[in-house]
């Protein structure tokens, strides 16, 4: 089956045709600056690499979702003849809550449910569903399907995901952990089990995802058991502009000094902590490592801060599971930062992690592959989330088709 995979954002729209029998992506594409005047979009298709880039007038999602189909559907340039072709859309909605612990078929019931679920991602939510109202429009006839970030971790015991704060707040505000990036973490679980040529249900594994977000997530038999990110995207390891784990008493400390508003402290924390903030000098990892060669200290910092809380939740997670026998790491930086896997896993031999330096540098641009020469085999993981929504998309409209969901 090809499937259209869309990820609609604030102001922008990433998109891919993938075939779901080939498991590869037929075009890969990028609407961006949406109403912004001057919109871009990109593509790329695999088969001869064709890229596309142009300029044009969009103003908002449905227009967005308009330009996308007629270049995907274009003769010359697109991944498919007719737009008939296309056998599901799948959607990645950040946020389902506790409603959505797993994929689900796309429904005038299932809309208003992720609507509800706003107020818990005001800044994923309502571009998510921008997206999917855009699309179900200009393509009714065709199954649409929600995969949320949030239910790979659906699975979480009661002990991992609840917060030691009034009981209340969880019954009144579902005040709890639901953690994210749980496309991507299944897929490095996967794509582990896949590699080691061995059962998922017989493995404990610790994937890592490292982009301008970042997160664990402790996987045994399959299922996620803890994850790094919390109730919000903000909790658990250093990130680009994002903290991480906090003390909560420092942000209300900083708001009463410094005078920050309940806007002013979250912008502190989600867009000016992180690498960024701690750096003084840029989010971006490649600029880091540049920096840091130069001699940088507060470039040094910053990277021994981010590596030292990644190699804390690696041990965390091993006492969780009891063992660990992989850990994979995926993300931009995951997969195309050696040094930075390297810092990560420094002082962990005494759980039988040990790296081979030579595979580990060969293992950039998107290779993937094993660098261990201890007993836990470590990973680099080609990204796959895309994939993920793809393949749920394609299990639930074969059901829907089957007349047995809707």
């Amino acid at each position: 089956m090809k499937v259209l995979v869309l990820n609609s954002g604030s102001s922008s729209v990433k998109y891919q045709v993938v075939d779901t029998d080939t498991r590869a992506p037929l075009v890969v594409g990028l609407v961006e600056r949406i109403g912004a005047g001057g919109a871009l979009l990109s593509q790329t298709r695999s088969a001869d690499g064709l890229k596309i880039r142009s300029s044009a007038a969009i103003l908002d999602h449905r227009d967005a979702i308009k330009a996308i189909l007629n270049l995907v559907a274009d003769p010359e340039r697109g991944a498919v003849a007719s737009l008939d072709e296309i056998g599901a859309v799948g959607h990645r909605v950040v946020h389902g809550g506790e409603d959505f612990t797993e994929s689900a078929f796309i429904d005038e019931e299932v809309v208003d449910r992720i609507r509800e679920s706003i107020a818990l991602a005001p800044l994923h939510n309502p571009h998510n569903l921008a997206g999917i109202l855009a699309a179900r429009e200009r393509m009714a006839d065709v199954p649409h399907v929600a995969v949320f970030d949030t239910a790979f971790h659906a699975a979480m015991p009661p002990h991992a995901f609840h917060y030691a704060v009034p009981y209340v707040l969880y019954r009144r505000h579902r005040i709890r952990r639901y953690g994210f990036h749980g496309t991507s973490h299944q897929h490095v679980a996967h794509r582990l089990a896949e590699l080691l040529e061995r059962p998922m249900e017989e493995l404990r594994l610790i994937s890592i995802h490292l982009g301008n977000g970042a997160s664990a997530c402790a996987v045994a038999h399959g299922r996620s058991v803890d994850t790094s990110m919390g109730f919000t995207p903000l909790e658990g390891l250093v990130m680009g502009t994002r903290s991480g784990d906090l003390d909560p008493a420092v942000i209300l400390y900083v708001m009463g000094r410094e005078e920050l508003g309940v806007a002013d402290a979250n912008a502190l924390l989600n867009k000016h902590s992180g690498l960024q903030g701690l750096s003084g000098i840029s989010s971006d990892m490649r600029d880091l490592l540049e920096e840091e060669e130069a001699g940088s200290e507060r470039a040094g910092l910053a990277l021994d801060v981010y590596t030292y809380r990644v190699r804390k939740y690696i041990g965390a997670y091993a006492a969780a599971l009891g063992g660990v026998d992989a850990i994979g790491f995926t993300g931009g930086i995951g997969q195309n930062a050696p040094s930075i896997r390297r810092r990560c896993l420094e002082g962990l031999g005494f759980l039988g992690v040990e790296i081979d330096a030579d595979a580990n540098d060969r293992l950039v641009d998107g290779e993937e592959g094993f660098f261990h020469s201890g007993t836990v085999a470590t990973a680099a993981i080609r990204t796959g989330e895309e994939l993920v929504i793809a393949l749920e998309a394609e299990r639930l409209a074969g059901v829907d088709h089957a007349g047995m969901a809707g």
